[in-house]
């Protein structure tokens, strides 16, 4: 029969979608759609291959026709209103979300995204209701938990924040990889703790900062984990045993525990008021850093470092980079200044290319891993950069450093409503968006500043 088959080739396409292959998953839908045009299921996984595939407007028309089958799917309700978030189109999205839960008061899934959604807006009371009614409705939803760990920190709330924050997921590669038990805040006493994995350097610069409270703790023995630009660096650690580079020979001695560097603000019991903020706890190597003051010798001036990209797999990182150099132009008027690129990978030729908007030192091209970027920013007198791992390391260094803040979707780790940092105190100055986005109210605050801080 005609409808069995096309009930065949739906499922071995949402098989292939599942799996990713999306070009297999796209064939036999419409291939299923074309013996049953009515079937709302392979329109709306349709959608989802479409929305993969980057044709947001494709994707939009499939999920229209789907609703039209089958106006009170909840879940085609919600991968809509996920689309229209995600283009912006919050009003829209919003009206979805209510519509699917309307349709099904019971999805923990339409309370979560909605309640991403309104956090998104700052709505955080509306946020956060909608969290707590999905968790009411399944004390295990994990992802219900994450994002709500999310919104509590940003407000500062770490003793429940943190706890909620171990519901993420994404450590289970390497569990299977470590195969020793994970920490849960059991007694350090005479124990061995290996830190590590954290997939962005940003974070394990800033948690590494908890060695030496672990050693403090009794744990006789503590190393850490790292991506291999880190390992030469993080050997700087007071207190640290020995670092590992992913991919170095494990030792013949094992570890008790093994623990991510996200984890151990939790299990340590951080409030704000306690938050190891005693800098510098990272160093830069002096022979480096006389090596780089040589090839830096460029005249007198204030030496600033500049950093204005973050990096593109980031999810968020379209509002947190600035689209080029070029945006900080404002900045080239100040006299008694002289700017350093450190800015590695994406944007990293803008400054040295020839129609660059101001003198800049191209720096980044010579930049090995961050031993090197330390040794740099301890012949600086600023680092200006956006929210990226320079920035955590200019603050571990204890350098001054000015962070560029996007509006949406803000980094939890920067607080809400705050002009510095308790995690880098008296060094990390914040300057955020105003409401509603835009890089030209922030840059010219910078200058501003940065005007002062020449003349000073």
């Amino acid at each position: 029969m005609v409808a069995d088959h096309a009930a065949a080739l739906f499922a071995a396409g949402s098989d292939c979608l599942a799996g990713g292959d999306l070009a297999g998953a796209e064939a036999l839908l419409c291939e299923a759609l074309r013996l049953a045009p009515e079937l709302a299921e392979a329109h709306a996984n349709l959608a989802l291959v479409r929305e993969r595939h980057g044709q947001p407007e494709a994707a939009e028309a499939s999920y229209r026709r789907a609703l039209a089958l089958a106006p009170r799917q909840s879940g085609i309700l919600v991968n809509y209103a996920g689309l229209l978030a995600a283009r912006r189109r919050h009003t829209d999205a919003e009206a979805l979300y209510l519509a699917a839960l309307q349709a099904d008061p019971g999805s923990v899934r339409a309370w979560t995204h909605l309640g991403v959604l309104l956090a998104t807006g700052k709505r955080e009371d509306e946020a956060e209701q909608c969290y707590r009614t999905a968790l009411g409705l399944d004390p295990d939803a994990a992802e219900a938990r994450f994002d709500l760990a999310y919104l509590l920190l940003r407000q500062g709330r770490y003793a429940e924040g943190w706890p909620c924050l171990e519901a993420r997921d994404w450590y289970a590669p390497i569990e299977r990889s470590l195969g020793l038990p994970r920490w849960q805040g059991e007694a350090l006493a005479g124990k061995s703790l290996l830190i590590g994995l954290e997939a962005g350097h940003g974070d394990m610069i800033q948690f590494c900062r908890y060695v030496p409270l672990l050693k403090a703790a009794g744990a006789r023995r503590v190393s850490v984990l790292c991506h291999p630009p880190l390992a030469r660096l993080l050997r700087t650690l007071p207190g640290v045993d020995e670092v590992l580079a992913v991919g170095d020979p494990v030792p013949a001695e094992s570890w008790d525990y093994w623990s991510p560097p996200l984890s151990l603000p939790c299990h340590l019991q951080t409030r704000l008021e306690t938050i190891p903020g005693r800098l510098p706890y990272l160093a830069a190597e002096p022979a480096l850093v006389e090596s780089w003051a040589a090839r830096m010798a460029t005249g007198a001036g204030l030496r600033v470092g500049l950093v204005w990209k973050g990096n593109p797999r980031f999810e968020n990182d379209g509002e947190r980079s600035l689209s080029s150099l070029h945006e900080l132009a404002p900045l080239a008027g100040i006299p008694g200044l002289r700017f350093y690129s450190l800015q590695k990978g994406a944007g990293e030729a803008e400054a040295s290319d020839p129609g660059r908007p101001f003198p800049i030192v191209d720096l980044g091209s010579r930049i090995a891993d961050f031993t090197d970027t330390a040794a740099i920013i301890a012949n600086l007198d600023l680092v200006i950069s956006v929210d990226t791992a320079a920035a955590h390391l200019a603050g571990a260094l204890g350098k001054p450093c000015w962070v560029l803040l996007p509006d949406y979707q803000t980094d939890w780790r920067w607080l809400a409503g705050r002009d510095d940092s308790p995690w880098y105190p008296g060094v990390v100055r914040l300057f955020r968006q105003p409401a509603g986005g835009g890089w030209l109210p922030v840059i010219a605050a910078v200058a501003a500043a940065l005007g002062r801080f020449a003349a000073a």
